[in-house]
């Protein structure tokens, strides 16, 4: 599990394709600190695995799955990626659950300031959008980040200078690709719910339904 609070950014190294994959060589240097074969880690948001590193830089592995839902087969060498490793037992949690499962990507349809923030704007389909709530929360490449306004086919952020400068963010153009993440919160509201229609006429929630489902 992540928080959405990058640690790093990091540079790719390099990019080995195979015939639908690829492994992913990247430059780091905070998140080396106590990094271990088989660790996870959040590279623009997507959970990948380690599989080798050394004292500059970490490999993983990235399946077609993967490279299908997200940005990643995108990335060129180098490039910058937001980092953050697995949130560690009695860590602080500064920003929201996030499982690095990407559910696709959005576009960036528009940027502007606005005094010392920037707003983002941000294309994403339908699928995705049904999720996403005014003052809920959002992943952006890793970013755990707040939605400050939504629209039928857009939803927009807007970030702080920190954020900006400790991020990829800063480097986005208009018509950049990002990895996007819901709130998880949501998807397993709609389960539930879907599971209600099934058992109740009505789809009205008891709470022999709620006992059910261990609440």
């Amino acid at each position: 599990m992540f928080t959405g609070i990058i640690e790093e950014i990091g540079t790719v190294k390099s990019v080995k394709h195979g015939s639908r994959s690829i492994v992913l060589r990247i430059g780091a240097e905070k998140i080396l600190g106590d990094i271990h074969t088989g660790d996870s880690i959040a590279v623009n948001g997507v959970c990948l695995t380690v599989t080798d590193y050394d004292e500059k830089s970490f490999c993983a592995d990235v399946m077609p799955e993967t490279l299908h839902r997200s940005s990643l087969a995108d990335l060129k060498t180098g490039g910058h990626v937001n980092l953050e490793r697995a949130m560690a037992a009695g860590g602080r949690f500064g920003g929201h659950i996030v499982s690095g499962h990407i559910d696709g990507t959005g576009k960036i349809a528009g940027i502007r300031r606005d005094d010392n923030a920037v707003w983002f704007d941000i294309s994403a389909d339908k699928k995705i959008l049904r999720y996403i709530v005014e003052k809920g929360s959002i992943t952006i490449d890793g970013i755990s980040l707040t939605v400050a306004g939504l629209t039928s086919d857009s939803f927009s952020v807007s970030i702080i200078p920190h954020t900006l400068s400790e991020t990829i963010l800063g480097e986005k153009i208009k018509g950049s690709m990002v990895n996007l993440e819901n709130d998880i919160i949501g998807k397993y509201v709609e389960k539930l719910m879907l599971q209600s229609d099934e058992k109740n006429d009505g789809g009205r929630i008891t709470l022999d339904f709620l006992a059910e489902n261990g609440y």
